[in-house]
Parts: C-alpha cells; structure tokens; sequence
C-alpha cells in the first residue's frame, strides 16, 4: 500500500512527469485538487475520482479531513495518487500530507511536478532570470497565513522587497493591491513591470501585464501567477501567438476517433470542446456478412475499403477467425484515403490504390475496368449508411460488387454540461455527413456555434442542406487538412479577447 504525493504540473498535460503518468494509469483512486487540469483524469480511467479542491469561499474538506481520507484509503492497500498542482512541495501542504502518512505508518512516496513559479512565466515569453539584470528569484505564497501574534502576515514584503531580482507570486489575486503597496514602501519603483498570468499553460492562458503602481487596477482571475521585476517587460511571446490560440473549438468525431484530430488542434494552441456525435456500433447482423465475407477473401479480385472505421473492423474480423494478411491471397486493396492506408499498414498491408482526392467520386474515377472478359469480383467494406456512388459505378464498369456492413452509427447524446461548452464555443468541426446529422439532432435547439469547417465537400454539402453556412472546408480532406483550414479560416477572422478568450 502507497499513498503517491504527484505533482501535476502547471495545466498543460504534456508537462505530466513519466513517473506521474506511470502511476496514474494504474491507480484505484484519485485525490485531485482544483488546479489540476482536468484532462489529466482520463489518464487514470480505472480509478474512483474524489474532488477535494478548494476554491475561493469553498472548501470541499478542511485539510485534516483531506490527510485523513489519504491515510484511510491507503491502508486498504489500493493504490492512492493524491494529484496535486504544480509541485507537490511548493505551497502545496504536501509536506502537510507527507507528515500525516508518515505519522499514520502508511508507506508514501512524493513525485515532483513542474512548478507553475517557473512553468507559467515561461509559457508566458517571460525567462524569470536574466543574466545581466535578474540573477535571482524569490518565489513567495501571496495566500498567507494569519500570523500567531495577531499580525497580518508571515511574509516579510520589505525584506522581499530588499532582495531584488525577480519575484514570483502565487496564490496572490486577492491581495496583490496590498503586496504591490509593500513592496513599494520599502523601495521598489512604482514602474516595476508586473506580469500576471491567468490559466497559465492552458489554451485559456490570459497575460495581464501592468506596474506595481497599476497592478491592483487590473481585472484579475485565478489562478493566476504575478511576476515582478524587470523581467516581466519580456516579450519572448510564443504560446499566445499559436494560430489557433484563444479559439474554442468543437470537436464532434466518434470518442474512440477524436484523440488525433484534438492533439493537432490542441499543438496549435486552440481549446477544444469533444462532444461525439455519433457512436459506432456493431452492424444489425452483429457482423456475421463481414465474417463470411473474410472467409472468401482471396475469391475478389479487389477489395475496396472506404473508411478508417471500415478496415479496423475488417482486420479485427480476420484476427477473429484466426487468419492474418495472407487471407487476402490475390486481392489488390484500394482505400478512399491515407487514414484508411495507415489503419491497414498496421497489419503489414500495402495499398494498391489511393485516389488523389479523398472521395468515392476519385476513386470511382481511378479504379480499373475488369480485364477478364467475364469482369471481375469487388468486396466493399463500409459503414450501415453510405452514398450508393460507389457500388453502382463499380458496377457500370463491370464489376461484380459485394457490399458488406463493417459498422453502423448511431447519435450520441449531448449533455446539458457539453451543450454549454458547445455554446460557449466558437466553431465547430466535421468530419462526415453523419457528425454533421446526429450533432444537429442532439444540439435540438440548443444554440451551436456560427462558424464551420468542414473535411471535405460531402461533409460541406450534408451541412449547407441542414441549413448550415461552412466557412472553410478543407482542401485535402484528411484530419491535417482539416486542421489546416482551421488555421487559414482563423487568420481571416479576429481573435477573441478578454472574457472571450479566457481571460
């Protein structure tokens, strides 16, 4: 039994530690705190989940009960990540906790997190050290403790203040009208840059910059990191100027298909909203068509694969029956696109034909005629609902087609919890006529965002006659191109700002 004090970081889940992510994925349960980004919880999905953050005016569980709940669910024996922050250490009370597991004999471990002191100020184009100017770095809790005599504080402002260098301040929105004054009176310049960083390493990241003389003027959120010193005059802005920064985005693909399309939108700096519109599940005959199908497979001439979807069933369906790549004998494959390809190179099979656009029309178009007189056999794999293009144009150039359903897809439910994030965003993605159906039948009238961008022409069309207006639809109709036209369409319109862009 171990009870694992984990640091989580700053917010962005790539600053997670090895040995954090190690530790989450095996839990049995979660203490997580408020700062923790919530996306890090889907990496422990096994794991019961307790919130016990605190957050101005509300508190959860006094910090005694919090040691008690650690000390109580580590003697069960189960394996406890108490998630935590920044560094566990750094104004965290994980010495407190530490102290009570060690007090209790329950065995403990503490892994180190990047602290936000140093994390936020960087994603902020901020280095908290200087070599000619700012050698130093005091890193002091604004949130202070009452003190035992009855003073107002435990920190010693003036003493801060005579130090020099550069300070940072967390867990200080509150109190920053107060602190910029002290560090005044003993002697630091009213024009002493001041940088606070709000939702620092998120896409939420707002960056508030002012003096010690205006600080206490400025809306400020939390969290929020304060730097103060000339190194706050810093504009080595990198994280901000990501082309979708600021931009919240839909996602709307099948939750298990989502990961890709959301780590490309996410690296270039926008937040993203998943809500799946549709869920795939097994064909009406629980995928017996497609079992006989494999067990004839190296009877076609061809076999025509038109989704990602698509041929992970169809090589699921040959691992079932105990076959691999060979059971294709003969069989020339064609995919409509390179995400289909890649899903079949997994299983060592190379593609013979992938049209130069990314639609049943280019295909239709490249495919060859049959050069036996007699024509030839064409198995199509694809999903319960798909446009008849294909299957009767194959036909027209003579090939004998079988259609078989890999899959079909049925509406998800949206949430009133994701319809508000939906509301709150500011456009959103398809990626096929079916996202774009069952996403308008879930949403009702709840209200979606104006903008669209669509992966490609069919997608665009199934929205233009749903009543939609798409503003950009990609130009190589893959999840890069669809990022890509993302990317062009947020160049032409404004960034959000302020509260929009949440600040």
């Amino acid at each position: 039994m171990t009870v694992h004090l984990v640091g989580a970081g700053p917010g962005d889940p790539g600053l997670l530690t090895v040995r954090a992510l190690e530790l989450l994925r095996r839990a049995d349960v979660v203490v997580y705190d408020r700062l923790s980004q919530e996306s890090l919880l889907d990496l422990a999905p096994a794991a019961e989940r307790i919130d016990v953050g605190k957050a101005p005016g509300h508190v959860r569980l006094a910090q005694s009960e919090i040691n008690d709940l650690l000390i109580e669910r580590g003697r069960r024996g189960e394996t406890v990540v108490r998630l935590k922050g920044g560094d566990p250490f750094v104004f965290a009370r994980g010495g407190e906790e530490a102290a009570a597991l060690r007090d209790a004999r329950v065995p403990f471990e503490v892994v180190p997190g990047i602290t936000s002191a140093i994390a936020v100020p960087a994603y902020a184009g901020i280095p908290v050290t200087l070599r000619h100017s700012s050698t130093s770095v005091t890193i002091v809790t604004g949130h202070e403790e009452p003190g035992v005599d009855g003073a107002e504080g435990t920190v010693d402002w003036q003493a801060v203040a005579r130090v020099g260098g550069t300070i940072v301040v967390l867990m200080g929105v509150a109190r920053i009208g107060r602190i910029a004054a002290e560090l005044m009176a003993a002697g630091r310049s009213p024009d002493t840059p001041v940088a606070a960083v709000q939702w620092g390493t998120r896409p939420e990241q707002c960056t508030v910059r002012a003096t010690l003389s205006t600080i206490a003027d400025q809306h400020l959120g939390t969290p929020a990191t304060i730097v103060i010193g000339d190194v706050a005059a810093s504009d080595l802005a990198w994280f901000e100027n990501r082309p979708l920064f600021g931009r919240r985005v839909v996602v709307t693909r099948a939750r298990e298909q989502a990961r890709e399309l959301v780590e490309l939108l996410q690296a270039q700096g926008a937040a993203t909203v998943e809500v799946p519109a549709i869920e795939i599940r097994d064909p009406a005959d629980g995928g017996a068509a497609l079992a006989a199908a494999v067990n004839r497979l190296g009877g076609y001439d061809w076999v025509v694969l038109t989704s990602p979807n698509g041929a992970r069933r169809l090589l699921d369906s040959i691992r079932d029956a105990g076959r691999d790549a060979r059971a294709f004998a003969g069989a020339r494959l064609a995919a409509i696109g390179p995400g289909t390809a890649e899903v079949l190179a997994t299983a060592t099979l190379v593609v013979d034909l992938v049209p130069p656009r990314f639609v049943a029309e280019s295909l239709l178009d490249a495919f060859p005629e049959p050069t036996a007189p007699a024509g030839g056999r064409v198995l199509l794999v694809r999903a319960a609902v798909a446009r008849d293009i294909l299957p009767e144009g194959l036909r027209a150039k003579g090939w004998d087609v079988d259609v078989v359903e890999a899959y079909r897809t049925e509406q998800a439910p949206v949430a009133e919890e994701q319809a508000a994030a939906v509301a709150g965003a500011d456009v959103v993605t398809f990626t096929s006529s079916s996202t774009v159906v069952n996403f308008l039948a879930a949403m009702g009238d709840r209200p979606i965002p104006s903008a669209v961008v669509a992966i490609g022409p069919i997608t665009a069309t199934t929205a233009r006659e749903h009543g939609l207006a798409v503003d950009a639809e990609a130009e190589v109709h893959t999840i890069d191109g669809l990022v890509d036209a993302l990317v062009a369409w947020a160049a032409k319109t404004l960034r959000p700002t302020g509260d929009d862009a949440g600040g």
